[in-house]
């Protein structure tokens, strides 16, 4: 059975299914390597212009597979340390992806799948989500996912949530950034499908320059090579062909043509 499905629309919206509702979407390195290949595939196809992750069931993903956490006890370091890398390439695919990605969660969000949460650009969750960095109640630590766990949260909060492995409900999720929305599920799909058509609206080439923008100046000193970056990225895209469209739409109060059917 594949834990992990891909569908893509023909509006080019990718979506990306955890498919293990039985076992709560855990995770194990199957799905691992599953959902590696989905999103280097959909990073690869210029077709599609926003990922969707989403998952079957009552849970987004109750964190590590207990069978998987069993060989894992076995394993020697180094088998530990290549487990490790394969969790960190399909974090960091996620991360990376070129397009918008946006999560939608449901039940309980446990351990690794906060990392999922954190790396994709907008996350938004039933009122009644649940969630946990879990990792040191057995004794262990939310090493892999840490970089994009910090980087949605920030520090103060993620040494708390780290620390503690408490339990927080969707609206603590929400005051500490970790999702930006947190509505009824019966809602669920249509917030996510609101979002989705406000990033259809706007111009594909501005949005990947938009999303690549926050990766270039995020942490960076505000020196002359930093001003000359975004100098250089705003002149560029206004001499592009979408640029040029654009503007020219509206000052002639007419539909881009990336809105044309």
């Amino acid at each position: 059975m594949d834990k992990v499905t891909t569908q893509i629309d023909n509006r080019g919206v990718a979506q990306v299914t955890l498919n293990n509702p039985d076992k709560h979407n855990a995770f194990d390195d199957q799905m691992i390597i599953q959902l590696t290949n989905a999103f280097n595939a959909i990073a690869a196809n210029p077709a599609v212009r926003i990922m969707l992750l989403t998952s079957e069931g009552k849970s987004f993903s109750a964190g590590a597979d207990l069978s998987w956490m069993k060989r894992m006890a076995g394993y020697s370091y180094q088998e530990n340390l290549n487990d490790a890398h394969a969790l960190a390439a399909m974090l960091k695919a996620l991360h990376q992806m070129p397009i918008p990605t946006i999560v939608r969660v449901q039940g309980v969000a446990f351990g690794g799948a906060i990392g999922l949460i954190s790396c994709c650009d907008i996350a938004v969750a039933s009122s009644k989500a649940s969630f946990a960095l879990s990792e040191v109640k057995i004794g262990l630590v939310p090493s892999t996912i840490s970089p994009y766990v910090i980087a949605a949260i920030g520090e103060r909060q993620a040494k708390r949530y780290f620390m503690t492995a408490e339990r927080f409900d969707a609206n603590t999720a929400l005051q500490i950034g970790l999702v930006h929305e947190a509505v009824d599920e019966q809602f669920l799909v249509d917030k996510i499908e609101q979002l989705v058509d406000v990033i259809l609206s706007n111009g594909p080439e501005a949005v990947a320059a938009a999303k690549q923008l926050v990766f270039a100046v995020s942490g960076k000193a505000i020196d002359s090579t930093l001003i000359e970056h975004t100098c250089e990225v705003i002149a560029g895209i206004r001499v592009s062909g979408q640029g040029q469209e654009g503007l020219n739409a509206f000052l002639e109060k007419r539909k881009p043509n990336w809105l044309k059917d």
